[in-house]
């Protein structure tokens, strides 16, 4: 008997790209029948391209986590149901805290950060996540990603015309305070509490968060009365939801829901 009723979908963005890369997800659970929400960080409501022009941006620099988590909290809390959450990268992160918080029907934490303590020592991760955190410069202003950055750390392998147009399409500026407490006590999950039905999907080419993290993520959850489910896909960068493969995903990820 499927136990996950909720008709309602609630995408979650991660750090350094706008919300719109939610766009091809957001028609493609419609076209099945769901209700689908995919919103803005707070004061990231503008194209790329304007946001670009505003950095340093002082109001997205004011950013963390806790601001993060209260706010999808908040959209939540207007509607009908308790919905499904799909998050990607550090929204992967804002996914696992919601759960905690016991706001989901059920949830997917596609290619996510981990909570505190979930650590990778592996030198793509360490690469890729350095800079954001802005060593030896100031917490009041945004960090940038650059082109060549972008290219390693979310659309390696892909065609250069690719890598450039998906980083004009969907690069923002992003707060170092969220990067930081992604290591910090707000990011602190309890894997011990009963949860909602919760899938990690990772890739096996992705440099940021790598699938070895993604699948210690996952091992960390320990209630043996909830399901928590891993899959890894081969092939898949940080970008897996805009590369050509990204239906493939979609489908596993509604599969999964709809045996729950």
């Amino acid at each position: 008997m499927k136990t996950i009723e909720s008709k309602t979908i609630l995408l979650v963005t991660g750090c350094f790209v706008s919300y719109i890369g939610w766009n091809t997800w957001k028609t493609y659970f419609e076209s099945k029948g769901y209700t689908v929400i995919a919103p803005p960080w707070p004061n990231k409501e503008a194209s790329p391209s304007v946001l670009r022009a505003r950095h340093p941006d002082p109001a997205i620099a004011g950013l963390n986590l806790k601001k993060l988590v209260d706010h999808h909290a908040e959209l939540i809390s207007k509607l009908p149901e308790k919905p499904i959450i799909i998050g990607h990268s550090f929204g992967g992160l804002i996914t696992q805290l919601l759960v905690q918080r016991g706001l989901a029907a059920a949830a997917v934490a596609y290619h996510s950060v981990a909570p505190q303590g979930v650590l990778s020592f592996k030198w793509s991760f360490i690469r890729s996540v350095t800079p954001a955190l802005g060593l030896f410069t100031s917490r009041n202003t945004t960090y940038l990603m650059s082109f060549k950055h972008w290219q390693y750390t979310f659309t390696n392998g892909m065609l250069l015309n690719e890598q450039q147009e998906t980083y004009n399409r969907l690069v923002v500026p992003e707060s170092k305070n969220v990067s930081w407490d992604g290591l910090g006590k707000h990011a602190r999950v309890d894997f011990k509490r009963p949860h909602a039905p919760l899938l990690f999907v990772s890739g096996t080419d992705d440099h940021i968060m790598p699938a070895s993290l993604n699948y210690d993520n996952y091992k960390k959850y320990k209630d043996k009365g909830s399901v928590t489910d891993y899959k890894e896909f081969p092939g898949r960068n940080h970008l897996a939801m805009g590369q050509p493969t990204w239906q493939q995903d979609a489908d596993y990820i509604l599969d999964w829901l709809n045996n729950q």
